[in-house]
C-alpha cells in the first residue's frame, strides 16, 4: 500500500448503522491469520482496515473460460454495473470522503469481475430499490448480501458466494461456545425485534424449556451500538445478529468481543448469499465460473479475510441452489 493511503482501526461506532440493513437482507498468508474470528478465550490480532477512498484492493486473474460464458454481446463497453447497499459496515459503507463505496461486498464485486475481464462500476441503492434498478437495466447484477429465496427464484437467477449466518457475539473472555440450543440455556441474550435471528432464538428457548432446562431471558435492541454496550457492562452474556456485523466487531477489537459461534440465517435450513442477476440473462452462469476460479486462485479468501469474515467462505458457487422458503 502506498504511503499516502491513511491506515485506520476501524471503531465500533462504525457499525452502529449495520443492523437493520444487515437484518433485511436475512428476513459474515498473515492477513488471514489476523482476520480470523477469534476463538472464545483467545487472543487475536486486530485487523486493521483501511477507510480511505483510495483503496488498495484485492485482485484476481482473468478467467477465459468464465468470461466465455457472457451472452454474446453483452458488456460491450467492458463495464460490470454492481447495485451495492451502503451502510451495512463491513459489507459497503462509505469512506472517509463520504462518497467512494468500500466494504467487502465492493471487493468481492472487484474479483469477480476481474476473473470476467469486466471493469466494475458501483451503482449505490437503497435495499429496496435493489428489484428494480436489476429489473430496469441500471444494473447488471446485485451484490448486496442478497439471500436465495424460492419467492424470489421466480424473478432471479443467483450465484452463491457467501454462507448466510448468524453470529453470537459475546465478551472475548466469556469462554462461551455457542452451537445449539443448550448453549444458551439460563443465559441473557439480546436480539433485534421483528428478525430472522429473533423467530431462531425463540425456537431455540422453546426447545430448551420443553427439554426441561433454564430458559433465555431475552432483552430487545434496535440499536447495535446499545446491544454492544449491555453486553461490555455484562448486562447481556451474547447477542446474536447478522454475522458480518459480529465478526467485524470480533476481529477489529479482539480485546473486546469474540464470536462465540455461527447459526445459519435460515435455521434449520441452510441460506446461501449470492448474485443477483435477472433470471434467464445468462449472466449467473458467467458468476458461478468467476466465483469459482477467485476461490481457486485464493483472492476470495483474502478479501474475506481482510473484512474478519472467513467463517461465511464457501468452497464453491452453487447455481439457484433451493432457497429460503421452499
Amino acid at each position: 500500500m502506498t504511503a499516502h493511503l491513511r491506515r485506520s482501526t476501524v471503531a465500533l461506532s462504525l457499525a452502529t448503522a449495520a443492523l437493520l440493513a444487515l437484518g433485511a437482507c436475512s428476513s459474515s498468508a498473515e492477513i488471514e491469520e489476523e482476520a480470523r474470528t477469534a476463538d472464545p478465550g483467545t487472543s487475536a490480532t486486530a485487523i486493521s482496515v483501511d477507510t480511505s477512498p483510495d483503496q488498495d484492493r484485492i485482485h484476481s486473474t482473468l478467467d477465459p473460460d468464465a468470461a466465455a460464458l457472457l451472452p454474446p454481446g453483452a458488456f460491450d463497453d467492458g463495464v460490470l454495473r454492481v447495485s451495492v447497499t451502503q451502510g451495512a459496515v463491513p459489507l459497503a459503507f462509505y469512506a472517509d470522503d463520504n462518497s467512494t463505496v468500500i466494504g467487502s461486498e465492493t471487493d468481492l464485486a472487484t474479483i469477480f469481475g476481474d476473473a470476467l475481464g469486466l471493469q466494475v462500476e458501483f451503482v449505490v441503492n437503497d435495499w429496496s430499490n435493489w428489484p428494480l434498478s436489476v429489473q430496469s437495466g441500471d444494473v447488471d447484477a446485485v451484490i448486496s448480501n442478497v439471500t436465495v429465496t424460492e419467492e424470489r427464484k421466480q424473478l432471479y437467477d443467483f450465484a452463491t458466494y457467501r454462507s448466510d449466518v448468524l453470529g453470537w457475539l459475546v465478551q472475548a473472555d466469556s469462554g462461551l461456545s455457542i452451537s445449539s440450543a443448550p448453549d444458551i440455556a439460563g443465559l441473557t441474550v439480546g436480539v433485534s425485534s421483528g428478525t430472522n435471528q429473533e423467530q431462531i432464538l425463540l425456537a431455540w428457548n422453546r426447545e430448551n424449556v420443553d427439554a426441561g432446562l433454564d430458559p433465555v431471558t431475552i432483552d430487545y435492541y434496535q440499536s447495535y451500538n446499545d446491544a454492544v454496550l449491555a453486553l461490555q457492562s455484562g448486562r447481556l452474556d451474547a447477542y446474536v445478529g447478522p454475522n458480518p456485523t459480529a465478526a467485524y466487531s470480533a476481529a477489529t477489537s479482539p480485546q473486546d468481543f469474540a464470536v462465540a459461534g455461527t447459526t445459519s440465517g435460515g435455521w434449520p435450513a441452510t441460506a446461501d448469499i449470492a448474485v443477483t442477476t435477472v433470471k434467464g440473462n445468462g449472466y449467473a452462469q458467467a458468476f458461478q465460473a468467476a466465483i469459482d476460479h477467485t476461490i481457486a486462485d485464493g483472492s476470495y479468501a483474502q478479501v474475506l479475510a481482510r473484512w474478519g469474515l472467513s467463517a461465511e467462505a464457501v468452497d464453491t458457487s452453487q447455481l439457484n441452489p433451493a432457497g429460503l422458503g421452499s
